[in-house]
């Protein structure tokens, strides 16, 4: 015999096993508070590895369109020498390496320092300039995801004022 399983919860009739919260709709036991989340709940099994992935992720999809984007430029757009080719593979190589250290905290400036040097690739052919702006803008939705799953906040260029204080008349 097969017990039935209500989403989030134990078996049916059962309390969750301990570390579980109770399935949406049940109150906690009388005397017991409901358990507060120890930070934002994402709904992630593991956000940093969530976060990690849509970095790589964006860096391998960068990979890949800059390399598929070098013999249309080459055929169709002209003046792509040499030199910007291998611009191009090193910018490529550069983004893959970039995708395997997503786990180190540099790796996220670098990745935008990847996209500025992109940008700056349209100097060599204006299409490079736009495939900068295009993955710039995807990095820094990226960021803003990574953001949100982890519940970082933004930096405040200013501490906060300190409150006043009561005891002066």
């Amino acid at each position: 015999m097969r017990p039935e399983f209500n989403a989030g919860s134990g078996p049916a009739g059962q309390e969750p096993a301990a570390g579980q919260e109770p399935a949406a709709g049940h109150e906690p036991a009388a005397g017991q508070e409901p358990a507060a989340p120890a930070g934002p709940r994402s709904g992630l099994k593991n956000p940093v590895k969530a976060a990690r992935a849509v970095g790589s992720g964006t860096l391998i999809l960068e990979t890949i369109v800059l390399l598929l984007a070098i013999q249309p430029i080459r055929l169709l757009g002209g003046g792509l020498r040499g030199s910007a080719i291998a611009v191009i593979v090193t910018l490529a190589v550069l983004a893959v390496v970039l995708a395997g250290q997503m786990r180190r905290r540099w790796a996220w400036a670098a990745g935008g320092a990847l996209q500025i040097a992109l940008i700056a690739a349209g100097l060599l052919h204006w299409s490079l300039g736009v495939l900068g702006v295009i993955f710039g803008l995807a990095w820094l939705y990226a960021l803003h995801v990574r953001r949100t799953i982890l519940g970082l906040r933004r930096r405040r260029s200013a501490p906060e004022p300190a409150p006043p204080d009561s005891t002066a008349s």
